[in-house]
């Protein structure tokens, strides 16, 4: 594989399954992905998706809360294409449901870590790379203060706070931040926090990933 100057380069950060996932191949139709996530044959799966619609994929088989990883991936990312045109940011811990006077603390602790503490290293490590022009994608599931959420509420909350700070500090330099709102949809983890649901009326993540895309442009 040759990579030219031109060639546009989209970071997915939680790409192995659900919106990721879908996010990944609609962008390799326009983009080089860079796909992350902890799960190696799921990863695999998406670049056989990618290459079967003839777009192109770098796997990067890690845990976005390893923090000399993920500065590495950044690094390599710049030696190597120099900018990243849009950043997808879909990874999350989605902690058991439980009241929040009996939440696990390992559970709690994970949540902290990948929802919000590796969102607020990851935003300097890519900053650069996007420039003035690059754009950052944050989703919204707006969980807090709802009942045996509390894990997961507070910490996507906190998230997408940290998002909605750079976006207003950025809106007249660049990069471009934007916080998209999913429908609800068939995922594994909404399937958790809502085991038994009918899922007929629930959008697909192919679906959401093209139109959430298609008010970008």
């Amino acid at each position: 594989m040759t990579e030219t100057p031109e060639q546009k380069i989209a970071l997915v950060t939680g790409a192995s399954r659900g919106l990721g996932f879908a996010l990944a191949v609609e962008l390799a139709k326009t983009h080089h992905v860079v796909a992350v996530a902890r799960t190696t044959g799921a990863l695999e799966e998406l670049d056989d998706r990618i290459q079967a619609a003839g777009g192109q994929a770098t796997l990067a088989p890690m845990d976005i809360a390893n923090v000399d990883a993920m500065r590495q991936l950044c690094r390599s990312i710049h030696d190597r294409w120099g900018t990243v045109a849009t950043w997808a940011h879909t990874a999350v811990h989605a902690a058991p449901l439980a009241p929040a006077g009996h939440m696990d603390e390992k559970a709690w602790e994970k949540s902290v870590e990948v929802n919000v503490t590796a969102t607020g290293r990851l935003i300097p490590f890519v900053t650069p790379l996007l420039g003035d022009t690059g754009r950052a994608l944050f989703f919204e599931d707006d969980r807090a203060g709802q009942k045996f959420f509390g894990a997961y509420g507070a910490t996507k909350a906190a998230q997408i706070a940290l998002a909605r700070s750079w976006q207003a500090e950025t809106a007249r330099t660049g990069p471009q931040v934007h916080v998209l709102a999913p429908q609800p949809m068939a995922t594994a983890t909404r399937a958790r926090f809502f085991p038994g649901e009918d899922r007929a009326p629930l959008a697909s993540a192919t679906d959401e990933a093209r139109r959430l895309l298609a008010t970008l442009d």
